[in-house]
């Protein structure tokens, strides 16, 4: 406690020197470390009981953000004059789960959870295949950009397609096909469940190996086994398989085996442009599973500062508010998962921002403010703004997200989770130059962490989005401590009920990371400028698409 105390006085002192030379008249505010505080406070209190989605806590959320985007000077820009974008998601359980392969027709059952897990997001009463053919499709990627392409002319219509976790690159780093260790989007689950459904396939399996997949079998298990949401789509047919699954890797060895195949020298042939598909001869998948399917209504919160000249142009700032809600107790029979890092930190951020553009000189461009719901639930709220989005996305000129903020001071430098993307990485180092820092890259970012938040969905249909946090040593004393607590929110209170506000977090870091984002958006705001994906980049070629709306 002594600690806390100690870094609460820290803090407030900053807070209270940054108040006292905040310009006057018609330029901005700063961002306040002491406003951020009090609105992760006041969003991670009790009273809000863990932000979930479609509780009555979500009206409080919409209740707490719109008035302070009006307090802000930002008008509703939502549907139909409102603050909110309504977010229809289909709820997904699948039960009474039977699976097995079968060796030229001896059948071998596999169990739900420990060997296998079987999901779906497709509507359905009842699934059940039979007899169903397995093909190994490497890693399962079309990259037309890298002149690579897993399925070659083999067609998977039909059948269950084995794909590799992560990329291409992953085993092999020094190949560079693929980004070496940092993840592309073609590593990611979702994309090979994707890709697999554009190629008519009935199923996917996912051979799970921890490090690849950055996580363990158990997190794939109470990921992959409770309901699952999905946003609801025009023809779900078309979009998902109706068999979503992953399975063991010593799984996976055994049915090679059986097939006549060595997994080993196949994961090393899957490496290569040359590979081609290789069907598992004498080995077929059974799988039948009841799926009870629901809806559910959760909600988007839309700002809007129209600009001056050209309003049909937009900026975007973008945050989840939802988290877990309530669960079961925890050893000190806490059951409210207040979120207070994740992500009351960063709509506390959203909402700075708006206070600071809403105080100064009207940009040309129009700045949009989006807390997205569902995040939690799979990136479901920005996937539904992107796949509906109210502003058009050819002429959203880029966007910044705000996910799980440093509240522990000041840091010497400034991450860039998917550094060499876009255009916007010499921007945000630019920008953090002016404050004596300097750009972290996240050039061994084997997780894929830029795809696991809401920036995502937007960045995939060609949006050039950023993900900024920051990062680095600690710049202030007690260094030590302030890496402790940081430390300690990912051993302990991550996705907890212990993530909660305490006296002792510093925003001052968080702030000086707005201020970054507030510039470079800013700027951009007032020119002509439109911010490009970099060459190689997945996203260039759908962006490229719409380039005649931003001549």
């Amino acid at each position: 406690m002594r600690l806390l105390s100690k870094l609460s006085v820290l803090a407030a002192g900053a807070a209270l020197a940054a108040c006292a030379s905040m310009p006057m008249g018609g330029t901005p505010a700063r961002i306040d470390p002491d406003r951020l505080s009090a609105h992760v406070q006041a969003l991670s209190d009790d009273s809000f009981e863990g932000r979930g989605i479609a509780t009555p806590a979500e009206d409080k959320v919409i209740a707490y953000l719109s008035e302070a985007f009006a307090d802000a000077g930002f008008e509703p820009g939502g549907e139909n004059g409102g603050w909110t974008q309504a977010v229809t998601l289909r709820r997904f359980a699948v039960s009474d789960v039977s699976a097995s392969f079968s060796d030229d027709g001896e059948s071998r059952a596999l169990t739900q959870g420990d060997q296998i897990v079987i999901s779906t997001r497709r509507p359905a009463d009842q699934v059940r295949l039979d007899d169903l053919p397995l093909v190994f499709v490497g890693y399962g990627t079309t990259a037309p950009e890298r002149n690579w392409d897993d399925f070659k002319d083999v067609d998977v219509r039909g059948k269950v397609i084995v794909v590799l976790v992560n990329d291409a690159d992953y085993e092999q780093p020094e190949l560079n096909t693929f980004n070496g260790r940092a993840m592309t989007y073609y590593g990611r689950w979702t994309y090979k469940y994707e890709e697999a459904a554009r190629r008519g396939a009935a199923g996917v399996l996912v051979v799970h190996e921890t490090a690849p997949a950055s996580y363990g079998w158990t997190t794939v298990k109470n990921s992959w086994t409770g309901p699952q949401f999905d946003i609801v789509r025009e023809n779900a047919a078309a979009e998902r398989v109706p068999l979503e699954g992953w399975i063991q890797r010593d799984v996976a060895v055994d049915l090679f085996t059986r097939a006549g195949l060595d997994f080993e020298a196949l994961k090393v042939a899957a490496r290569s442009r040359d590979f081609r598909p290789v069907v598992l001869e004498g080995q077929t998948l059974d799988a039948s599973y009841s799926v009870a399917t629901s809806q559910i209504e959760t909600h988007n919160v839309v700002a809007r500062l129209p600009g001056t000249t050209h309003p049909d142009e937009t900026i975007l700032y973008t945050g989840h508010w939802d988290h877990i809600g309530m669960g079961d107790p925890d050893a000190n029979g806490d059951r409210i998962f207040n979120g207070a890092v994740d992500n009351a930190s960063g709509i506390a951020g959203l909402i700075e921002l708006a206070r600071v553009f809403g105080s100064g000189p009207r940009p040309e461009r129009s700045i949009v403010i989006i807390a997205f719901t569902a995040e939690e639930s799979g990136l479901l709220g920005s996937e539904f703004y992107a796949a509906n989005p109210l502003y058009p996305l050819e002429t959203t000129v880029a966007g910044f997200n705000l996910d799980a903020m440093n509240v522990y001071g000041r840091l010497s430098g400034l991450g860039v989770t998917g550094y060499g993307q876009s255009m916007l990485d010499e921007r945000l180092e630019a920008a953090a130059a002016t404050q004596g820092r300097v750009i972290v890259p996240d050039t061994n970012n084997a997780a894929g962490t830029y795809f696991r938040s809401d920036h995502f969905p937007l960045a995939k249909r060609g949006v050039p989005m950023a993900y900024p946090k920051g990062s680095g040593d600690f710049r202030d004393e007690p260094v030590a401590e302030r890496q402790a607590l940081r430390d300690e929110y990912g051993a302990r209170r991550y996705h907890q009920a212990a993530d909660e506000w305490l006296p002792g977090m510093d925003f001052r870091g968080a702030a000086e990371d707005l201020e970054v984002v507030y510039a470079v958006g800013m700027a951009l705001a007032n020119s002509r400028d439109w911010p490009e994906w970099k060459p190689g980049s997945e996203f260039g070629p759908v962006r490229e698409e719409s380039a005649a709306a931003r001549r």
